[in-house]
């Protein structure tokens, strides 16, 4: 499988284009190659794009008064990272992307986004659906931060991503579900200790 048929095939599960369509559809996104630890977004510079990865791994965070710093997102394969107030509002971002790992991804910018959707309503309906999934996840995710443990949070991030876990760093993933590394770490060894007993 190519890197864009990663791309159209998830484009097929939210709406049915032709060739003509999927053709101006995937001419809006540009194919980029971006190193470990460089960055796609930064505080204070608006959100050109928004990026879907084909490969690799990237983080968004913000950073405290404190200065101690806050995963928001993670964004593996098939999904989706930006920005998103800054980008869908053209407003200077408060966050950071990061690559985690040397990724491949397609970006769109907001004007040509703007363009699709204003050219075809598939073309609108696929972005909608992306936007729908991504709430329900940031709900999810609230709710989950408010009402469950630290364990029981690293037990539910395990179980629905078990091979993402494996490849973030550890004070990234601590970071993400509102702890320390330390006690991430505690949380780790208490399981392994478990499954010798």
């Amino acid at each position: 499988m190519s890197e864009q048929d990663l791309f159209i095939k998830y484009i097929n599960r939210a709406v049915s284009l032709s060739p003509e369509e999927l053709t101006e559809f995937l001419a809006a996104f540009q194919l980029k190659k971006i190193k470990k630890k460089q960055f796609v977004i930064q505080p204070e510079f608006t959100a050109k794009y928004r990026t879907f990865v084909l490969q690799g791994s990237f983080r968004s965070y913000v950073i405290d008064q404190d200065g101690v710093d806050h995963t928001i997102q993670f964004a593996v394969e098939d999904w989706w990272i930006s920005d998103i107030n800054s980008y869908l509002y053209q407003k200077p971002a408060t966050m950071f992307v990061v690559a985690l790992e040397d990724s491949t991804v397609l970006q769109i910018d907001f004007e040509a986004e703007k363009r699709l959707k204003q050219a075809n309503h598939r073309f609108e309906t696929f972005f909608r659906t992306a936007a729908e999934r991504t709430a329900a996840f940031h709900q999810r995710r609230i709710v989950s931060s408010l009402t469950r443990t630290a364990e029981e949070r690293y037990d539910d991030f395990l179980e629905s991503y078990p091979s993402v876990a494996q490849r973030l760093p550890q004070y990234a993933l601590a970071s993400y579900l509102g702890m320390t590394r330390e006690f991430l770490s505690k949380i780790r060894n208490n399981k392994v200790k478990k499954k010798v007993k």
